[in-house]
């Protein structure tokens, strides 16, 4: 049975990614950039100072009174929680192991198309978000779809159909990708790295000639209870925690990759050239892998790259429609940003690690280990390796145990928006349950070794885009009108020009009167 479920999902997984999302992906983000006149670089000085220059602006940091909403640094925080995780450092090491160094350069690619995926994606969620049962702000692409490309003309069912397929696909990638799938790693990263004996001698069973232990329960059982007092104190609790956890590790990584690329700062050179090199053409040999072709390592660079900053997914919308801003090109230019940290700077940083450590022979192709979490511990034991400690891998260790549990946090509230929308008038109840059910699975996560889950899991994720490309495209005329708005209004200082800030007349009237009353608002 297991062999017949796994056939199905490889059928379903390879036209998912290989033959239709990725391809989709990248068409989207040429269609955006063109629409938008290239935006994420004629606009770059303007998104650079309205994102990581407004940090003290007091709008952009400080808590909000408003319970029903998070400060727009908390939702950039919350969003990076759920993209800044494994795939940046396990994502980043299997591209390059099955798509060889050449795999960066289209997970670069991907990353500056995906820019204006995800500015679009951003901007649609906050102008077609609404309040909900408790007063919060709900948006996703569950209601760009329904309200945007629902209204076209005999679209309407069309619409609330893909609607709910995103939603469903949604929730049980928030129980894969998001949940057992990071558990996964932590506990097998984590145990492995700070054994204790008495604990990992005690085996309660084995599974695809893999030993789970008792180490490895109470692993999960200590990291459910963590997920669990943060979740289920809601959005606000999800925020706060993020905004503290993610600049710091996103800092202490960045600066432990540093520390490896200056001290191999002659092969950093040659790491470029690499990438740079067989980017358009497959290496004779790498890591042993033969038959690579260019499909494969344009796929594997672009798939690795949604894997890691969810560009084009419609996943961090859902916690970026949470934001206090008014404007929806304000929100989309976090979006910018977002992409931005997580692939051109993290994701970077981690390629050059095992490019210039000597993990990775660049001109054989020669690897160390095939395992993708791994090969970066091994590159990082190259320099903070003491003796018989190995703090490199320690350090990997505690790097994946962090972003991990915070993009279990950033998926649980994915998870919990598309509840919501699916449950309508019971959703109070079902997003009770559906957080429960979350925390529980956590315990699963830790004590399962079956590949077969996480290509489910990764199935789902993939399912996820294409309803959401879909309704990006359909709305993509919108996306135009409101950027060439904001535009006229804050780049070019045409005060003539009303603003359009949301599809719900009310919403409109407020956002706009609150603007009024204070320009610099957002």
């Amino acid at each position: 049975m297991l062999e017949t479920l796994s056939g199905i999902n490889d059928v379903i997984n390879s036209f998912v990614w290989t033959k239709m999302g990725v391809w989709l992906l990248i068409f989207t983000g040429i269609v955006m950039t063109i629409l938008t006149r290239g935006f994420q670089f004629t606009h770059v000085g303007h998104w650079w100072k309205k994102t990581i220059g407004s940090l003290l602006h007091k709008n952009v940091i400080s808590h909000t009174e408003d319970r029903a909403t998070i400060s727009q640094f908390q939702a950039l925080c919350t969003a990076l929680a759920a993209t800044v995780g494994v795939g940046n450092i396990a994502g980043v090491s299997a591209a390059i192991i099955s798509g060889g160094p050449g795999a960066v350069f289209w997970m670069w690619f991907a990353a500056i198309l995906g820019m204006m995926t995800n500015y679009s994606e951003n901007i649609l969620g906050i102008y077609f978000r609404r309040k909900n049962h408790a007063d919060e702000w709900s948006g996703g692409a569950m209601y760009y779809l329904e309200d945007g490309l629902g209204k076209y003309k005999g679209m309407k069912h069309v619409g609330r159909i893909l609607a709910i397929l995103f939603a469903i696909c949604a929730v049980f990638a928030s129980f894969g990708i998001g949940n057992m799938g990071q558990v996964n790693k932590i506990v097998l990263n984590f145990t492995s790295s700070f054994d204790i004996k008495p604990l990992s001698s005690i085996v309660l069973f084995t599974s695809d000639e893999t030993d789970v232990t008792l180490y490895m329960l109470i692993a999960g059982i200590v990291i459910m209870f963590l997920v669990g007092t943060v979740v289920i104190g809601g959005l606000q609790r999800i925020a706060n925690v993020a905004e503290k956890i993610v600049p710091v590790m996103v800092l202490l990584f960045v600066f432990g990759s540093l520390v490896i690329i200056l001290k191999n700062v002659m092969m950093v050179g040659p790491a470029f050239a690499c990438i740079f090199k067989y980017a358009f053409s497959a290496p004779a040999l790498w890591g042993g892998v033969t038959g690579i072709g260019f499909k494969t390592i344009i796929t594997q660079g672009c798939k690795r790259g949604v894997f890691s900053n969810e560009a084009g997914l419609g996943s961090s919308v859902m916690v970026h429609s949470n934001s206090n801003v008014k404007e929806p090109v304000k929100q989309g230019l976090w979006g910018i940003f977002e992409v931005f940290a997580d692939t051109i700077i993290v994701c970077t940083m981690t390629s050059l690690v095992i490019l210039t450590s000597g993990v990775i022979d660049l001109e054989t192709g020669a690897i160390e280990t095939t395992s993708d979490a791994l090969l970066v511990a091994d590159a990082f034991n190259t320099v903070f390796k003491v003796d018989l400690f190995d703090f490199g891998r320690m350090f990997v260790a505690l790097a994946i145990l962090v972003f991990a549990f915070t993009t279990i946090l950033g998926w649980s509230q994915y998870g919990s928006k598309a509840v919501e929308y699916l449950a309508g008038d019971k959703a109070p109840i079902a997003t009770k349950i559906y957080k429960i059910v979350f925390v529980l699975l956590i315990v699963s996560g830790s004590l399962m070794t079956s590949s077969i889950a996480w290509d489910i899991s990764d199935t789902f994720n993939g399912l996820m885009m294409i309803p959401n490309l879909i309704g990006v495209l359909a709305m993509s005329p919108l996306v135009v009108k409101i950027t060439n708005n904001y535009i006229a209004r804050r780049i070019k200082g045409d005060k003539s020009v009303k603003p359009i800030l949301s599809y719900d007349p009310k919403i409109e009237e407020e956002n706009a009167k609150a603007l009024a009353e204070d320009p610099n608002l957002d």
